[in-house]
């Protein structure tokens, strides 16, 4: 396993990361906490040590899931939380209501990191957590409040480092004047490359690592999720103007014609997706899910070497072939 280190923060990571957005279940169509724990300790066992987690992952049971997984591990991994999405008051920026009628609201108000953060330090069994991450903007609170209460938990001991998720570069450098950022983390894949413009560029010239959340793009790169795939009503997937099925031919294509490369380099496709991925200049880490032992192993295994410049290139040139421009899967477009 390749291992970066985590910003300018003493922390050394390894470049796969097991993210735990499909552990809570809620939107992912069900998930069964045996399997969701044995696959974290198994990707544990196979070399990734970073682990990342929130809240509104199935609304508190993805960090209940992961502290009990790490109830004897917890010194052998680097674990990663956020605050400021919220399902259980009407403070704060409204989002959405999902299929549930849940409510969902950006909140990143000094009361409410405060309340989230000893929530989270209850559900994951932990004292502190390594790094502590804003999950979503919100202009319901300045940046400069938000930050001047990280770094009050960060000073109090239950906060190591601090991080910031789906930001923008200038949001960013408000973040930077209220204190020491380890990290950036954002959605990025083969079609989503939004950040690579500025914002990945701006974060490391000033030492942080970024971190790639969804390279799989949700499942739709792992050449499981063919035109023929039928999704639960309680799958986001069901209703996601990115997985339609006109929309997963066109990938079904693309992926196809990855293969040979694969074959070539004795990967599977979704090893080539995420060696792919962190082979990317500004990319330090990539965090990708796993609810099996075998996935969990499989994306291990991408984590132990970089592709080299001319299988980067043959990627990049089916990329370049397909030009895959798909809407986002939840935001809607400009």
């Amino acid at each position: 396993m390749q291992i970066n280190p985590l910003g300018n923060s003493e922390l050394k990571a390894s470049v796969i990361g097991l993210g735990s957005w499909a552990i809570g279940g809620a939107g992912w169509g069900g998930s069964d906490r045996s399997d969701d724990i044995r696959a974290i300790q198994a990707a544990i066992d196979a070399g990734i040590n970073f682990l990342d987690t929130a809240p509104i992952y199935g609304f508190g049971l993805a960090e209940e899931i992961v502290g009990e997984a790490l109830a004897d591990r917890r010194d052998s991994v680097i674990l990663a939380t956020k605050c400021g999405q919220r399902w259980d008051t009407d403070d704060g920026e409204f989002v959405y209501e999902d299929g549930a009628g849940n409510k969902i609201h950006n909140l990143l108000s000094p009361k409410g990191i405060r309340y989230e953060l000893e929530n989270s330090l209850k559900r994951l069994k932990v004292n502190a957590i390594d790094l502590y991450q804003t999950h979503w903007p919100t202009a319901t609170t300045a940046i400069e409040d938000t930050m001047a209460e990280l770094v009050r938990q960060q000073q109090a001991g239950k906060i190591r480092h601090i991080g910031v998720s789906n930001t923008s570069t200038s949001d960013l450098d408000r973040y930077l004047s209220g204190g020491a950022i380890s990290s950036v983390q954002e959605m990025f894949s083969m079609i989503d490359r939004q950040g690579e413009g500025s914002l990945f560029p701006h974060a490391r010239e000033h030492g942080l690592a970024v971190l790639a959340y969804s390279p799989m793009a949700m499942g739709l790169l792992t050449g499981k999720l063919g035109p023929e795939r039928q999704f639960a009503e309680n799958d986001n997937r069901s209703w996601s103007p990115r997985f339609t099925v006109e929309n997963r031919q066109k990938v079904a294509a693309l992926i196809d014609d990855f293969k040979s490369i694969a074959t070539d380099l004795a990967l599977t496709i979704p090893q080539l997706v995420l060696r792919w991925t962190v082979s990317q200049p500004t990319i330090t880490h990539v965090l990708t899910g796993a609810r099996s032992i075998q996935q969990a192993q499989e994306n291990a295994a991408s984590g132990a070497a970089l592709l080299s410049e001319s299988n980067v290139d043959a990627v990049d040139a089916v990329l370049k072939k397909h030009a895959l421009k798909l809407p986002h899967p939840f935001l809607p477009e400009e």
